[in-house]
């Protein structure tokens, strides 16, 4: 049926076969209504020729009575196994239960009849080698005909697989028409089929359950996946081995008719059509081969590793875990912690001498002298090793650990985008950059606290001491006019008018000393402040410019850029403040006057210092003074009297001076009150600024979470439950604990141990731990008002003792100011429930999950040591198998596993059997490692032998695919 290879062709074409690029493994021969080229092949097989094709089974074409829209009939395929010594006569016994009824004659498929049909339908035909072109091209089997035989036949339902083209010439796709009325045909011939012939990535997505309609809708309407198979289709030599547009079938598995099947289990993971197979993690990160040399008790020394996912299987005490330690001591990652039951930890003492080597896709090795002696400080493992100790010390009951958070922090690091990592090597680092804002907002605001704190205890106190000062005010007025009226009456009689004269002149002595005292003052001040701006300009401005520099040191700035941030005073304070000195100096030089001479004459023969008729406010001190000393002589007083008068003049000059400053004093307490509220005003937004800074670090927290969080979103199942939290946490106890310890409980509001707690966990526990920055303020401030006086009245510290006082009452703003007993932390959930609430089992899959399907960053070879442990059988199956299907595509993938589930419905590719000899006294046990896929017989009786459940899960995995095993 359309030959065109010429006569002769056989060398040609066995030679074409032989050298294809890329080599051809598995040959299916394809001839209409017949085996009769198989059987040729079969013999040139036979006898040695096709050396590299490790399968060679019949397709045979047959047509079906549909046409399609061309006119063609439409063609379906039985892919025969040939696996049975006796596969060739069952064939052609099947064959015969075929039936094609023309006129009033039947004929079955066998070359007798179809030369019988040829010969009937054209008479003139008289070859027997034409009539059975002409009859093969008349026979067509009706759907129902073959179903038919294949319900009949325990051998073909073993045997063959059904194939269905899906091309529009002579394929489904063709068999159309504009009234829909072909399209049940149509489904039924595809529902028949477990294969499809089709090469479009479009047909193998709709046959995958992932285009139009889902896997569960295929399986409503065809009976299930298909998988998709391409040949070169060659009717010609120049067309052998080279299908259109280069897309080869690639079978994942053994060189069988057993991987052919599997592909129809798996048709997503075993088939593909394409120039090249698909490819899972990149060579260099994937083991190829583990050698182990001088071992006596390694019966298996070489041991080549599929890429994709190997299934460690065997009897407890066989050596599996043996092989996975190996395959870790050889990538780096072995135990070395003396405390984890490992085969290299329980062996150590037989392992001396012997060497592990790895030998990875790209050609590279790597090697471990036995027993492993590892520093982690630098060397990253090759792989990721996840042994039954390292689970259990993550998953323990007794909480969640420093090793798990860390471990998921890790997660969460990877899932950002290299480019989002700001530099940093690790989760907390890259925390702390982030979080640094938040963390400088709270530092600030709790500085100003403190500040303020200060102010207002300074405040209180003034405000406390009024009316001591106003009691000091009374006496101090008493005391002055006392002091004047001693001062009158040493004042001679009959000298009145010069008594007036020298008390006024007393007065603007006073006065004028006032004055220069103030003065004074102000001259203190504004050295001070010199000193200050000095200070300020010399050490405090660089080194604002110094800590700057070093907390962001990672900018990247120049040494000439960071000159830019050099504080300064934008005007020249310095310069004010000596003009200001240097004026105020001089006016006090006026005030105070030049020196006068002692005189030399009697005081009736000086002329006055200051005439009658001159303002006295204008003289100067030094004047005044003297004038004074001039009366007091031309009044009589004797030298004890002047004594006397020139003491009382200090003394009301000292009493004048206290009561201006007395009334200033009071001045300011008596606004007090005022400024307290202003503080406390200032403070409460401090402290809301305090939780601005919480929120900043709450923000990028969630911002670190975002990646994962929106990968998450994406799972269904256990990963769609798994949610983390970021929140404040406050360990109200310890702050609680911390005010009690200053307050007397023996009576008051806060009366006995635990009262305070329950005031602060009614009052401020929820601001706390959710509320907004000025919700947490307001509460703060209400919570204030209502016990200030309560913490007051209960004091340790006495009123009367000032000074311990103020000492209580520092500690008491200090405590009511902190802020350490709130964090930031985040939490890990699964289904509501906190990770470290869960069971141990239930942990252990959140953790391989996490593994799995989100530490995608992570393509080294993963190795887990009996992942199940602790899981029930439906969380595997629902939960794990998926997930190490998903994962092998990416990472090579190594388990140690005694459960049925994980090596089957994994449909894992490689399955190695572990086997132990009886004990040798004195040394290990020689260990055997048998390796094959799931397509070998032997390794699938060896599963479903060791395995619990194992023949079952076959079972199960055929009955839900729709497949007979064989």
């Amino acid at each position: 049926m359309n030959n065109q290879f010429g006569q002769d062709a056989w060398e040609a074409y066995l030679t074409r076969i032989e050298q294809a690029e890329p080599k051809i493994e598995a040959l299916g021969v394809t001839d209409y209504c017949s085996i009769d080229e198989y059987e040729k092949v079969h013999e040139f097989h036979t006898a040695g020729r096709l050396p590299d094709v490790g399968l060679i089974f019949p397709n045979i074409e047959l047509r079906l009575p549909t046409a399609t829209k061309n006119d063609h009939p439409v063609n379906i395929h039985l892919l025969v196994s040939p696996e049975d010594p006796n596969h060739v006569e069952e064939a052609r016994r099947f064959l015969r239960t075929l039936k094609f009824s023309a006129g009033r004659e039947s004929y079955v498929c066998d070359p007798a009849d179809l030369i019988r049909l040829g010969k009937a339908h054209d008479s003139s035909i008289k070859d027997d080698d034409a009539a059975l072109a002409a009859g093969t091209n008349l026979f067509k089997v009706s759907l129902d005909n073959l179903k038919h035989s294949l319900d009949e036949s325990a051998w073909a339902q073993q045997n063959i697989i059904i194939g269905a083209a899906a091309g529009s010439t002579d394929g489904t796709s063709g068999v159309r028409d504009d009234g829909g009325s072909l399209e049940a045909v149509r489904v039924e011939i595809e529902r028949l089929a477990r294969v499809i012939f089709a090469s479009s990535p479009a047909q193998r997505t709709f046959w995958l359950g992932e285009g139009v309609l889902s896997a569960d809708e295929l399986t409503t309407r065809y009976d299930g996946r298909k998988v998709c198979l391409h040949g070169s289709d060659a009717h010609k030599l120049d067309r052998v081995g080279k299908p259109d547009g280069d897309r080869y079938t690639w079978i994942k598995g053994d060189a069988t008719f057993e991987s052919l099947r599997q592909a129809c289990l798996e048709p997503k993971e075993r088939a593909i059509v394409g120039e090249q197979p698909q490819k899972g993690a990149l060579d260099y990160r994937v083991i190829e081969r583990i050698v182990v040399s001088d071992a006596d008790w390694m019966a298996t020394p070489e041991i080549e590793l599929a890429p994709g996912l190997v299934a460690i299987i065997g009897a407890r005490g066989s050596g599996k875990t043996a092989l996975a330690d190996l395959i870790a001591a050889g990538a780096g990652a072995a135990s070395t912690n003396e405390s984890d039951q490992t085969f290299l930890q329980r062996a150590r003492r037989h392992l001396a001498g012997s060497k592990v080597e790895l030998t990875w896709a790209d050609g590279e090795t790597s090697d471990t002298e036995l027993p492993p002696n590892f520093s982690f400080d630098h060397d990253v493992p090759r792989v990721q090793y996840l042994s039954q100790q390292f689970v259990e010390r993550l998953c323990s009951s007794e909480g969640i650990t420093d090793e798990l958070l860390a471990e998921i922090e890790r997660v969460i690091f990877e899932a950002h985008l290299y480019e989002d990592r700001l530099g940093a090597s690790s989760f907390r680092e890259l925390l702390d950059l982030r979080a640094s804002h938040g963390r400088d907002l709270r530092r600030f605001a709790q500085n100003e606290m403190e500040d303020l704190a200060e102010q207002i205890e300074t405040e209180r106190v003034a405000g406390d001491e009024l009316p001591g000062l106003k009691k000091e005010q009374v006496r101090l007025t008493a005391l002055l006019a006392e002091d004047k009226r001693a001062r009158g009456g040493l004042v001679v009689v009959g000298g009145e008018a010069r008594a007036q004269r020298l008390e006024a002149v007393n007065g603007a002595v006073v006065a004028k000393q006032a004055e220069v005292d103030a003065l004074k003052r102000r001259d203190k001040s504004l050295s001070d402040l010199a000193d200050a701006i000095k200070d300020v300009t010399d050490r405090r401005l660089p080194a604002i410019r110094v800590e700057l520099e070093r907390d962001y040191a990672s900018a990247g700035l120049t040494t000439t850029e960071w000159q830019n941030f050099n504080l300064r005073f934008t005007g020249d304070p310095a310069s004010i403040v000596e003009q200001r000195l240097t004026a105020l100096r001089q006016a006090t030089g006026e005030l105070v006057g030049p020196a006068l001479p002692k005189p030399t004459k009697p005081a009736h023969e000086l002329p006055p210092y200051v005439a009658d008729d001159v303002d006295l406010a204008t003289g100067t001190l030094n004047v005044l003074r003297a004038e004074a000393w001039r009366l007091s002589e031309l009044i009589g007083l004797d030298a004890n009297k002047q004594r006397q008068l020139q003491t009382l003049n200090d003394k009301i000059a000292k009493t004048e001076a206290a009561l201006v400053s007395l009334n200033a004093s009071i001045k300011q307490a008596e606004g007090a009150s005022d400024r307290v509220k202003a503080l406390m005003l200032k403070r409460k937004h401090a402290y809301a600024s305090l939780f601005d800074g919480f929120a900043q670090e709450q923000e990028q927290l969630e911002a670190m979470y975002s990646p994962l969080r929106q990968m998450l979103g994406e799972e269904s199942g256990t990963l769609g439950k798994l949610t983390f939290s970021v929140k404040r946490v406050v360990d109200i106890e310890a702050w609680a604990k911390q005010g009690e310890a200053l307050l007397d409980l023996r009576t008051g509001e806060f009366r006995g141990h635990g009262e305070l707690l329950n005031q602060v966990r009614e009052k401020l526990l929820p601001a706390w731990e959710s509320g907004a920055s000025a919700e947490v303020a307001e509460a703060m401030a209400r919570f204030r008002d209502e016990h200030d006086q309560h913490f007051i009245q209960q004091a340790k510290a006495p009123r009367a003792d000032k000074q311990a006082f103020r000492k209580w009452a520092d500690g008491i703003a200090s405590w009511l100011n902190d802020t350490a007993h709130i964090s930031i932390k985040y939490g890990v959930q699964y289904d509501g429930v906190e990770i470290e609430q869960l069971s141990p089992g239930t942990r252990g899959i959140v953790l391989l999950l996490l593994y799995l399907a989100v530490d995608r960053s992570d393509d080294r070879p993963l190795i887990v040591d009996q992942p199940e442990e602790n899981l029930d059988p439906k969380s595997i199956f629902d939960e794990l198998v998926g997930r190490f299907v998903e994962t092998r595509r990416r990472r090579q993938i190594i388990i140690v596993t005694h459960n049925a589930n994980l090596v089957v419905n994994t449909d894992a590719d490689q399955v190695i059997v572990a086997n132990a000899s009886a004990h040798r006294p004195g040394a290990l046990p020689e260990i055997t490692y048998t390796t094959g896929g799931l397509e070998n017989p032997t390794i699938r009786n060896e599963v479903c032998e060791i395995l619990e459940g194992g023949q079952h899960a076959f079972e199960e995995r055929a009955r839900r695919l729709r497949i007979r095993l064989a």
